[in-house]
């Protein structure tokens, strides 16, 4: 499913730090998951973060404090890059990644999310 960053129960949250189309490497990072998530459809929600507008500014705030701490993100203007993908709210890749590697990450934090119970 692909979502406005509602994750269903059971599912891992693939969020895509994304700038805007003109920004080549955001469009073919959202690609790239795009492609791969019918396989996982049963087992991950995908959220494109769009931090130029509306919630997508808090989400990619809440990711950056979470990488770097409030007071880095605010006096040493450190922010998660762009673009860049997160599982479960934990950075993955701030490149693109190729398929294999997406797939193999996305396995591994369903296995993670299913060794919980969550």
């Amino acid at each position: 499913m692909i979502s406005d960053r509602v994750q269903e129960p059971g599912k891992i949250l693939i969020e895509v730090i994304y700038k805007a189309d003109y920004c080549l490497l955001c469009l073919y990072m959202d690609q790239t998951v795009r492609g791969v998530m019918e396989k996982y459809a049963d087992c991950a929600d995908y959220h494109k973060v769009e931090f130029m507008y509306g919630d997508g500014k808090q989400r990619f705030l809440e990711l950056s404090y979470a990488l770097y701490g409030k007071i880095n993100v605010h006096k040493h203007c450190r922010v998660a890059p762009i673009p860049s993908l997160f599982i479960d709210g934990e950075l993955v890749f701030d490149a693109i990644p190729p398929i294999f590697e997406l797939e193999d990450a996305i396995e591994e934090a369903i296995g993670k999310k299913a060794g919980t119970g969550a």
